[in-house]
């Protein structure tokens, strides 16, 4: 090998060595967020899931807030509304949420929000993810007679 040729080798391995360096910090880079939007995402899918949950769940409690004064003298299944709100709102409080209750006539709905922290995106600036959910229960009379056939 010539000395022309070995100056020339060495002077293009001095301009590729960088290249090398940049790809595999972007690539990194890139891998990190990916990692980040699989593991922050079902985080935030999963923090979902259980407002929904737990919405769903403290519209069931309110609904069984039955008048029974009412339903005694009238037959009627009516609700409650302050103690519908109050053990739906009880019931997000056991769960350790907080959120909003409504009240109209025979329907309690309740609507829960949740703040998912995330953990890896948390660097490309994303802090947080929030989540809602809501859920809607009626309050009805079972039409349940026993031993009555088809």
């Amino acid at each position: 090998m010539t000395a022309a040729v070995r100056h020339v080798r060495a002077r293009l391995g001095e301009r590729d060595a960088g290249m090398v360096t940049a790809f595999v910090v972007i690539f990194t880079l890139a891998l990190l967020l990916m990692a980040g939007l699989v593991l922050d995402g079902g985080l935030a899918l999963a923090a979902r899931v259980r407002a929904i949950d737990d919405a769903q769940a403290g519209a069931r409690a309110g609904a069984q807030a039955i008048d029974i004064p009412t339903y005694r003298a009238t037959g009627q299944i009516t609700l409650d509304p302050t103690q519908a709100t109050a053990d739906a709102q009880h019931y997000l409080a056991a769960a350790g949420n907080t959120g909003t209750v409504a009240v109209t006539g025979n329907q309690v709905t309740v609507t829960v929000t949740i703040t998912q922290p995330t953990q890896i995106l948390d660097l490309a600036g994303i802090s947080h993810f929030t989540e809602t959910g809501s859920g809607t229960a009626t309050a009805e009379q079972a039409n349940n007679q026993i031993g009555a056939g088809p």
